[in-house]
């Protein structure tokens, strides 16, 4: 659903101070409806100036610049417009997640697990508590009313496509949900926020994990995690011969090549990171070719027993090309997964993600074999749900 076509309706929109959120609010209040804007306050500022202003700035979404950018865009659309401090679910459902797995060696998806636990979960109450009929956002995909439910779709511009990370929505949080420039493509959101006189209109997108900032992803786990999680241990070769140190886990993930540290003749690649033995497995790119893999907690979209015996095609990463595939379900709660083509550096906590055309059918966390039952508990905190591996 871009928007809902007859009855006016009460919409909260969920406002990140960028040009999407801003043109989703505009059409909103174009057809008539009552908007009402929310940003999320999901660091404290207060912390972060003056020793950190890059807090303030643009290049990530949720800094100070973007909440005043939205509390512009609502004074311009004169819309009423709340800040809603969410700091404390982000850090246990984003953040903690984030460290945690890739202190575990894994390879997290922060922007999946934002919209699984804060933005379609606590906000989308916030909204129906304020009375409202649905929440809206910025993101480029599209809802289809069909026979079997409501159909996530694909966004209409192929280079800004979201629905990869809106697998984890349910069927009643996307009967209540609008994405007002899914069927839009960039040029036209930005064509509208200029014709809506809108501060945002060529504000440049985002692109880094918001709350990383101006930090690698291994300077941020290094500030977060404990020192005990950070641990060096063996690099070791495919048939387990000792090749050198590594320096924590977390530094490495599947498919690097450079910076292993070690003396090859031959061409290294990170081939899987075994949390078990705190090792990190290298060899020849030739290993990181799999045509299989396990997935866990799955979410469908559609009933799963339509899909038996279906070859579906599915996305191991964002930009990843679909590839035919075929799942199965395991007693033990996982999925097998196998493609009909081998498929590159298959990595352990990023998203698979299963389309019937244009149809977001579902999706779950990758799992190799070696990865899906360690015993891996992590001294000096409970892992979340999102985090633990569940077998």
């Amino acid at each position: 659903m871009t928007a809902p076509e007859k009855k006016k309706s009460r919409v909260v929109v969920a406002m990140s101070g960028g040009v999407d959120s801003s043109v989703a609010a505009g059409i909103l209040k174009e057809q008539g409806h009552e908007v009402i804007g929310i940003s999320l306050q999901l660091h404290d500022f207060a912390q972060k100036a003056p020793a950190q202003p890059e807090a303030s700035k643009f290049g990530t979404c949720c800094s100070l610049e973007d909440l005043n950018d939205a509390r512009r865009v609502a004074r311009k659309l004169d819309i009423p417009f709340y800040l809603s401090n969410m700091e404390a679910e982000f850090r246990k459902g984003v953040i903690e997640n984030f460290v945690e797995e890739y202190a575990k060696g894994r390879t997290p998806n922060p922007c999946v697990r934002c919209n699984e636990t804060v933005k379609f979960h606590t906000l989308m109450d916030w909204a129906l508590d304020l009375g409202a009929d649905y929440l809206a956002t910025g993101h480029y995909a599209q809802i289809v009313e069909r026979a079997d439910g409501h159909a996530l779709v694909k966004g209409v511009d192929p280079e800004k496509d979201q629905s990869y990370f809106l697998f984890t929505l349910k069927q009643k949080d996307l009967a209540r949900t609008l994405f007002p420039v899914g069927g839009m493509r960039k040029p036209e959101v930005r064509a509208m926020a200029e014709k809506l006189g809108l501060a945002t209109a060529m504000k440049p997108d985002s692109q880094d994990v918001c709350f990383v900032q101006s930090k690698s992803y291994t300077e941020f786990v290094e500030t977060e995690a404990p020192k005990s999680w950070l641990k060096p241990g063996p690099v070791l070769d495919i048939n387990g011969k000792f090749l050198g140190q590594h320096t924590g886990l977390h530094r490495y993930t599947v498919g690097q090549r450079k910076g292993l540290g070690i003396q090859s003749l031959e061409a290294q690649f990170v081939i899987r990171l075994d949390a078990t033995q705190n090792a990190v497995i290298v060899g020849p790119e030739t290993a990181l070719f799999r045509n299989e893999c396990l997935a866990k907690e799955f979410n469908w979209l559609v009933d799963p027993a339509t899909l038996s015996g279906r070859t579906l095609q599915g996305k191991i990463r964002y930009r990843a090309a679909g590839t035919p595939m075929t799942v199965t379900p395991r007693e033990d709660g996982l999925w097998d997964v196998k493609f009909e083509v081998p498929q590159r550096a298959i990595t352990p906590g990023q998203a698979l993600v299963l389309y019937d055309g244009d149809r977001v059918l579902g999706g779950g966390w990758i799992e190799t074999p070696e990865t899906a039952h360690q015993p891996v508990h992590l001294a000096g905190r409970t892992p979340s749900p999102q985090a633990g591996i569940h077998a």
